[in-house]
């Protein structure tokens, strides 16, 4: 399996979870937790029953998909069998899956409802039921899902809940459905968040993110990276505009099917593509290895967004770096994200075009010294030294740099402003939102127009516009009033 020592929540858990005590532990995707409840619940398998006897409720597939070959590599010696369950996959092939008998499902809760609605699965000899990222479900809309199949396991379940986060809801759903004696496991922030990965912000205008984005694109050379996006337009438009800059970029988000899903996530973890533009609902429960950069084009709406972010790199004991782009007035709310962590997130100045190109011409030299390494160029050293009868060595190799160093693209990009991220009870000064699309933008046009909008702070879907008003015509008055303004 690979496993060398047991990590903190494995430590605590696999005991406690053993002698059948119920679990809550706090604990961030990455800390091995798939193992901590996983050896457990195997454990507790007959193999010879011919039951469900474990459920596993995941928020996405892609997380179902993973906790799945996760147990089925833990159970292979022993004959335990995990089956994914999940939307977007076809139902009928899911029943016929069932019919072999799988001791424990691991599902997303609105599939795993589908097939107790069809009496597909029988819930009578379950015995351990297993909620991971509890709060992402929370946040999902799931809680509700959730109730349900719980009341309807039998009663005398173990339970077992992980959360990175512990919200008012989770706690009282673990009050209503877990043992009173539950025992509490908690793998403390500061080490799940700031172990390996450095963290840093910038200070931006909205109308200068995208290219400060590709600078650092370019002095970073990152292997992997992921670009987190507020909106599913967002992503639409940063993923398009790295592929014109020259960028191998894709988008995920909720609109995107699971077909294409599953062709973005393999051509990202093959490396096939650099950049991997999503949201955070689209990326949550991905588990990919190597991912070396992480850049919040938009700052996360709250800290255990910010946690769930930066924890997709400095993964298995290696470094990474995650990198804010705030907006002025969006500084007070990344204090309160510095705060929770519990670290620094040191200011960094945007670095020049020199630097950029520097980042470039870095990431050539090595290229050309892993070639130099392999000594897999025979084949071309007779044109070598026919060249280097005719132009001396510098020149001849100060060309060949040139000509192999990407250098920045300076393709004319324009993105749908997006209003800064509005933090309740927070007032400050400065300008409004700008013309962009969507109510975002720009810091020009005074309280005035900020007050006037205070209903909105952004809409989130790709239409634009803003959510606030008192009536169903509150923008038809605002586009009327900006009218009436303009003429006066």
């Amino acid at each position: 399996m690979g496993f060398e020592e047991a990590t903190p929540i494995q430590e605590q858990t696999i005991p406690t979870a053993l002698s059948g005590k119920d679990v809550i532990g706090q604990a961030q995707t990455g800390t091995g937790k798939t193992a901590a409840f996983g050896i457990p619940l195997i454990e507790k398998m007959d193999v010879d029953a011919g039951t469900i006897q474990g459920l596993v409720l995941a928020p996405t597939r892609e997380l179902a998909v993973q906790v799945a070959e996760e147990l089925n590599k833990i159970g292979n010696l022993r004959g335990v069998n995990a089956l994914p369950i999940y939307g977007g996959q076809d139902i009928v092939r899911q029943i016929k899956a069932l019919k072999r008998k799988p001791q424990i499902i691991v599902a997303t809760p609105g599939r795993f409802m589908d097939h107790m609605r069809r009496k597909t699965v029988r819930m009578d000899n379950i015995q351990m039921v297993v909620l991971d990222e509890a709060d992402e479900m929370l946040n999902m809309g799931f809680i509700e899902d959730i109730e349900t199949i719980l009341a309807e396991v039998p009663d005398e379940r173990q339970t077992l809940l992980f959360s990175a986060t512990m919200p008012k809801q989770i706690r009282r759903l673990a009050e209503r459905f877990m043992k009173p004696d539950a025992e509490a496991i908690v793998v403390k922030s500061v080490e799940i968040t700031t172990a390996n990965v450095e963290q840093e912000y910038m200070e931006v205008p909205e109308s200068k993110k995208f290219d400060v984005l590709c600078r650092m694109l370019d002095v970073h050379s990152p292997t992997l990276a992921i670009v987190f996006g507020r909106t599913k337009r967002r992503v639409d438009e940063v993923s398009e505009a790295l592929n014109k800059r020259g960028y191998g970029a894709e988008g995920l988000h909720g609109d995107i099917n699971q077909n294409q899903r599953d062709r973005v996530i393999k051509k990202f973890k093959e490396g096939t593509v650099e950049v991997l533009v999503a949201t955070d609902v689209a990326a949550r429960g991905l588990d990919i290895s190597g991912v070396t950069h992480v850049y919040n084009f938009d700052i996360p709406q709250d800290p255990e967004s910010y946690v769930h972010r930066i924890g997709r790199t400095g993964r298995a004991g290696n470094k990474g770096l995650a990198l804010t782009l705030v907006t002025p007035r969006e500084l007070p709310h990344l204090k309160t994200i510095e705060k929770t962590s519990n670290r620094k997130i040191t200011r960094k100045p945007v670095p020049t075009l020199a630097e950029a190109m520097e980042g470039q011409l870095r990431m050539t030299v090595e290229s050309l010294m892993k070639m130099v390494e392999e000594n897999d160029f025979q084949s071309y050293r007779m044109s070598a030294e026919q060249l280097l009868d005719e132009t001396d060595s510098v020149t001849l190799l100060s060309a060949a740099l040139k000509m192999l160093t990407k250098e920045p693209n300076d393709v004319p990009i324009k993105l749908t402003e997006e209003a800064p991220l509005r933090i309740k009870g927070f007032k400050s000064g400065g300008g409004g939102r700008g013309k962009g699309k969507g109510g975002g933008g720009g810091y020009g046009r005074g309280n005035k127009d900020r007050d006037r909008n205070r209903g909105g702070g952004g809409d989130r879907d790709r239409k634009g516009g803003s959510r606030g008003g008192n009536s169903k015509n509150s923008n038809k008055v605002r586009v009327a009033a900006s009218r009436k303004k303009k003429k006066d």
